[in-house]
């Protein structure tokens, strides 16, 4: 009994990394410019390919391409919200709108460059941990350490730098926040780059995990948006909180029953939240 518990709850706390690296982009992009980004699943799919392309094809350091991976997709998503968003921010329906067309045709463009079938990146770790009867590959406890990291490095910036103070001011009240001198249309290119930056170390570290094709971004975008409904629209410390929650019960019920049943679990949580407490967790 205490090994399957530990085994729920490591798989759960894995997985949970990775939803909260993708939940955070996205709630950090809606709490500063109010645009729903259905393109984030996208932004992790660019940040796969880049691997695919640069260690498969090429055979570069899968560490290096990691950052470059997230740094790409990062200046990607600044000049999105330069060329595309910025007409649109605080007027979500537009933004929505918007965010689904440029989710639409990155898919086409994957689609024309790379086809429809199924890519693959070498595994740059291998073997398992063997704890009692249980056992967990070496490369998901590598993945998971990796967006420990990343997700620690994310809380220091938005706490100890001016630059996230500046984000944290216009997510709180953009007017005040100007009064007070910080820019905000110097924030939003970099709150979004920020967020796809995110997006794209979560595609980035997956790649060697999944197969990789035009519409993988699909599914981690529903994880994405099932934390933050849970945790609160727009609420970063929510993200964390519904990427947990989300990671341990979709592991728990894929462990005592099955996945389809852990997906129907996931969005059945959804309705609850929305219908008894629609803000989330911890929304405002």
């Amino acid at each position: 009994m205490f090994e399957l518990a530990f085994k729920i709850v490591v798989n759960g706390l894995m997985s949970s990394l990775v939803y909260i690296l993708m939940a955070l982009g996205f709630t950090l992009i809606f709490g500063i410019m109010r645009i729903v980004n259905f393109a984030h699943g996208e932004l992790y799919m660019i940040a796969a390919f880049l691997v695919y392309v640069l260690v498969g094809s090429l055979g570069w350091n899968y560490y290096l391409v990691i950052v470059l991976a997230a740094l790409g997709v990062g200046v990607f998503g600044a000049a999105l919200e330069r060329v595309l968003f910025r007409p649109f921010v605080g007027r979500e329906l537009q933004g929505m709108i918007m965010a689904l067309a440029v989710s639409i045709t990155l898919q086409a463009a994957a689609f024309i460059l790379f086809g429809p079938n199924d890519q693959s990146v070498p595994r740059p770790i291998s073997g398992v941990f063997d704890i009692g009867a249980m056992v967990i590959p070496r490369d998901r406890v590598a993945v998971g350490a990796s967006a420990l990291v990343i997700l620690s490095a994310f809380y220091v910036f938005m706490r100890y730098t001016k630059t996230g103070l500046a984000m944290r001011a216009v997510v709180q009240d953009e007017a005040i926040a100007s009064i007070y001198g910080v820019r905000p249309k110097l924030i939003h290119p970099l709150a979004f780059g920020m967020g796809a930056m995110l997006a794209g170390s979560a595609g980035a570290l997956m790649a060697p995990i999944y197969t990789i094709h035009p519409y993988m971004g699909a599914q981690p975008m529903l994880k994405a948006f099932i934390v933050v409904i849970l945790g609160g629209l727009g609420s970063v410390p929510g993200a964390v909180l519904g990427g947990v929650v989300l990671g341990l019960l979709e592991s728990g019920f894929a462990t005592l029953i099955n996945t389809t049943v852990a997906t129907m679990v996931s969005f059945g949580i959804v309705v609850v939240i929305l219908l008894f407490k629609p803000t989330g967790l911890l929304g405002r």
